[in-house]
C-alpha cells in the first residue's frame, strides 16, 4: 500500500520545510506548497490523502481553501495562531477535518494526522493491518506478539514492540536516532541518544539471527534492510 500523501500548505518557509520534514521522516510522502494555486496544481498533477493547511495565507486564504476542498470530500488539517473557540468553530463548520492551534508539539500534529487519515480510510488500522512479516518471522498487532519463522513467540517488552514497530513501519529507510526516539514516544531525562543504541542492541539479541536485518549506519541511524508485508 501506498504512503498517504499529504500537502503542507503555508506561506512561512521554515513552517513548511519543517513539516515536509517531519511527516516524511514519519512515513508519509509529503509536498509543500505556499498557497492555493501552488496547491491546485500539484493537486492536478498528482492525488493527495490529506491537506494540513495554514488559515492565513497570501491570496485566497485558509477558510475560502478550506470552503472548497470540502466539496471534493478532501480532509484538511487546519493550522492557525489564531486558537480562540470561534476561529476553532468557524474552521470545523466549513469542513476542516480537524484544527490545531500553533504553536503545537510536532508529535501532536502526527496524532492528529494519523487520526484524520485513519477516519478517512487512508492510513491502515489494526482492522486492515493485523500482522506484519518480515523473512519468515511474523508480528501479531493484535496480541503484540512476534513469532520466529518456527513459530516460537519471542518475548517483548513495551519498548521493544514499539522499536520494532517503527522499523517494521519504515523497512529501508535510514532513520536517525532522534526519529527512532520519536517513534518510541517516551518523555523523559533519560532519552538521549545512547538511549537508542542500547534499545536497538536489546531488540538484536531477541532477535538472535535475524539481528542482522538492522543495520548500523555510522554516524548516521540505522536501517532495516528486508522488506515487510502487511496482512
Amino acid at each position: 500500500m501506498a504512503p498517504p500523501a499529504v500537502i503542507v500548505v503555508d506561506d512561512d518557509r521554515s513552517i513548511r520545510d519543517a513539516l515536509c520534514e517531519y511527516l516524511s521522516n514519519q512515513g508519509f510522502a509529503v509536498r509543500g506548497a505556499a498557497d492555493a494555486r501552488e496547491m491546485d496544481r500539484q493537486l492536478n498533477d498528482e492525488r493527495a490523502d490529506l491537506i494540513v493547511l495554514d488559515l492565513m495565507l497570501p491570496g485566497e486564504d485558509g477558510l475560502s481553501i478550506c470552503r472548497r476542498l470540502a466539496r471534493d470530500n478532501l480532509p484538511v488539517l487546519m493550522l492557525s495562531a489564531l486558537g480562540s473557540t470561534v476561529d476553532r468553530v468557524v474552521g470545523l463548520e466549513l469542513g476542516a477535518s480537524d484544527y490545531l492551534s500553533k504553536p503545537f508539539d510536532p508529535r501532536e500534529l502526527l496524532a492528529r494526522v494519523r487520526a484524520v487519515l485513519r477516519r478517512g480510510g487512508s492510513l491502515d488500522t489494526p482492522e486492515q493491518t493485523r500482522k506484519l512479516t518480515f523473512e519468515g518471522w511474523t508480528l501479531d498487532i493484535d496480541d503484540r506478539l512476534l513469532l520466529s519463522p518456527e513459530g516460537e513467540p519471542v518475548a517483548l517488552t513495551a519498548r521493544d514492540y514499539r522499536l520494532l514497530r517503527v522499523f517494521l513501519d519504515r523497512p529501508r529507510r535510514l532513520m536517525s536516532r532522534n526519529q527512532l526516539l520519536d517513534g518510541l514516544d517516551e518523555n523523559g531525562a533519560d532519552t538521549f541518544d545512547r538511549t537508542i543504541d542500547l534499545a536497538v542492541s536489546r531488540l538484536r539479541r531477541k532477535l538472535g539471527p535475524a539481528a542482522r536485518f538492522i543495520e548500523a549506519v555510522r554516524g548516521e541511524g540505522y536501517r532495516f534492510i528486508v522488506p515487510v508485508r502487511r496482512q
